[in-house]
């Protein structure tokens, strides 16, 4: 895995003989305070809300073993860790398409919004859930991984690339597929379909 030879995140204070002498718990506190909320919509948006937890928990874990080393050159502490969320939920795609295939029979987003009162408009975003819950399982999990790093956790093409390890030009061509192949599904899918 690239995560285990990173070193300190550039954002951390250096002196001249290297990273600034804070205890390895003050520089977690505060990547996890950056960090984890956005990445648990992340993974949620991904798996569901019921392995959320354990996932970022496992995310920051990881992180925490290999902070010493982590290198900042190889992109921004954020897509270092959206790209060790990325591979644990790669180790859940089982459920993550089950999830998609529920979400496409059901319209339910797993991230819910709240006091929201306009039946109408959620009627119509759970047709629309299930069309697009439908369309995503049927990507690759190379292009769906990439897509909603982009989409959902809001990474640029940069971030994408780092968090994934691939060149950015791999990110963009994914998430130009990726769409293109949305779009086909959704626009030849029947909108009363449920």
């Amino acid at each position: 895995m690239r995560h285990e030879s990173q070193a300190a995140p550039s954002s951390w204070p250096h002196t001249a003989e290297g990273p600034s002498p804070w205890h390895e718990s003050e520089r977690f506190a505060v990547l996890f305070t950056r960090h984890a909320p956005e990445l648990k919509r992340y993974v949620i948006r991904r798996l569901g809300p019921e392995p959320a937890d354990d996932i970022v928990a496992e995310t920051f874990a990881v992180a925490l073993q290999h902070l010493a080393s982590y290198d900042g050159s190889k992109g921004n502490e954020r897509s270092w860790l959206y790209g060790i969320a990325t591979n644990l939920v790669s180790r859940h795609r089982r459920r993550e398409i089950g999830l998609y295939k529920a979400l496409s029979r059901t319209g339910a987003d797993p991230v819910i919004e709240p006091f929201t009162d306009e039946v109408d408009r959620r009627v119509s975003a759970g047709v629309a859930n299930r069309r697009l819950a439908k369309a995503l399982a049927g990507l690759s999990q190379a292009h769906r991984d990439t897509l909603l790093l982009v989409v959902w956790a809001e990474l640029t093409y940069d971030e994408a690339a780092a968090a994934l390890d691939v060149p950015v030009g791999t990110v963009r061509s994914r998430v130009n597929r990726a769409r293109t192949k949305l779009r086909r599904v959704l626009s030849d899918a029947d909108p009363e379909e449920g």
